[in-house]
């Protein structure tokens, strides 16, 4: 069958922009994408390579997905500004190629960064194309989390992120602290701004057992899955851990599964710490089966995110999951993460390694607690926070989008409206 779209479907074909993560590894962005497709949509995404995931083009579930080499990630300013412009050149050779085999009416860029609307600015100008911005992150505050400064590049991010915001049709958040920032830093309207979770599918994520081998020997397991950067928290759960062990705790093993730019850097500090018997970094996993065994297995699993302007406001996908496999939480005191979990995490005093440490030791040693805090947070999942409370949230978004008239001339009907040529 052609790759090519037919003008049939004017209206319901969509272009996903992901720079940050390749699909369908990206859970949220994948999710999207089949909910899209599920819901009538054509759907096409732009991400890099990454991992298994190298195919230059191919067709998953229907979706077609088209990867660009991942350029080399920045450290120091001018490594961003490389590593951004090779993106961008990348994503917008691929959407006019995605344009001539299979057309689009809408472009859903998913930030970071938030650059990706130069990449729909043409399109929009030129055909009417609408407009979405899904703000995974906020930038300026990711910004002032890693480097405590606002300077000029702080200031450059507020400017793309608010032209980002002006030519958005319609704004996805992932929380309502994101949907306050798009109305009084973005400017937009209530009605153009939309809250989509990013919750997991329960039917697809949920506990697998057959992982107790990955305990090694120890009587506890304490589990980390998530992105390994510098505001992460990492640093601090290995602080965590060797206040633990000096305690005379060698019972209990912790377990960091996940991969970035800091990964390498916590390796080498672990070692220093003389933490190695008691750490495993597995590094990124990417079967889902192993990944579900090996939380599973946890007696209780950690979100060592420290309080910062970015993380306060953030919810993490990471605590999410947790709930949704019935993982007691600690974690530091955030306003988004008590949103999320609730009862089913304990709450240390934010930043204060300490206290995280004996909010481990006392919830290790209340396995009834333990328990019913799991069940809790299966609960909230499934009454509030899986991805199929999200659903109708993104099909309203889209519908608001695509029913906003096009820029041009005068009483042009909205491209859900229009008939194909006549041939």
């Amino acid at each position: 069958m052609s790759a090519r779209g037919g003008r049939g479907n004017a209206g319901r074909r969509v272009l996903i922009i992901v720079e940050n993560l390749p699909v369908p590894f990206d859970r949220r962005v994948w999710m999207e994408a089949t909910t899209l497709r599920d819901a009538g949509y054509s759907v096409s995404v732009i991400c890099p390579v990454g991992r298994e995931h190298t195919a230059p083009f191919e067709v998953i579930d229907g979706i077609a997905v088209y990867r660009h080499p991942q350029p080399p990630e920045g450290h120091r300013g001018l490594d961003f500004v490389r590593e951004y412009a090779v993106a961008l050149a990348h994503e917008m050779r691929l959407a006019w190629r995605v344009r001539r085999e299979r057309g689009f009416d809408v472009i859903h860029a998913c930030n970071p960064p938030d650059l990706i609307f130069l990449v729909a600015l043409p399109f929009k100008l030129l055909f009417g194309t609408r407009f979405i911005f899904d703000q995974h992150d906020v930038n300026p505050e990711v910004y002032l989390a890693k480097f405590g400064r606002r300077d000029l590049p702080y200031r450059g991010l507020l400017i793309a992120e608010r032209l980002t915001y002006a030519l958005a049709d319609v704004v996805i958040s992932t929380n309502e602290s994101f949907k306050r920032l798009a109305l009084r830093r973005g400017g937009k309207r209530p009605e153009d701004v939309f809250v989509v979770r990013s919750g997991p599918r329960l039917d697809r994520f949920r506990p697998r057992p057959g992982g107790e081998h990955h305990r090694a020997g120890f009587r506890y397991l304490v589990g980390y899955v998530g992105v390994i950067g510098a505001q992460d928290g990492l640093d601090y759960l290995l602080r965590v851990a060797r206040l633990i062990v000096d305690s005379g705790r060698t019972d209990i093993k912790f377990m960091i599964i996940g991969g970035g730019t800091s990964l390498e850097e916590l390796r080498v500090m672990c070692t220093r710490m003389g933490l190695d018997p008691y750490v495993e970094f597995t590094g990124m996993v990417t079967d889902q089966a192993e990944l579900l065994e090996r939380l599973t297995a946890c007696d209780l699993c950690v979100g060592p995110d420290p309080k910062n302007p970015m993380n306060d406001i953030s919810t993490m996908n990471k605590v999410l999951e947790y709930m949704a496999l019935g993982k007691p939480i600690v974690q530091f005191d955030l306003t988004e993460g008590r949103y999320s979990a609730g009862d089913a995490s304990v709450y240390a005093r934010p930043n204060e390694e300490t206290d995280f440490a004996a909010k481990i030791l006392d919830l290790l040693a209340d396995p009834k607690r333990r328990a019913r805090m799991g069940e809790i947070g299966q609960e909230r999942m499934r009454r509030a926070l899986s991805w199929e409370y999200q659903v109708p949230q993104l099909e309203a978004a889209y519908a608001r989008a695509l029913s906003k008239r096009q820029p041009g001339r005068p009483g042009q009907a909205p491209v859900g409206e229009r008939k194909p040529p006549a041939t």
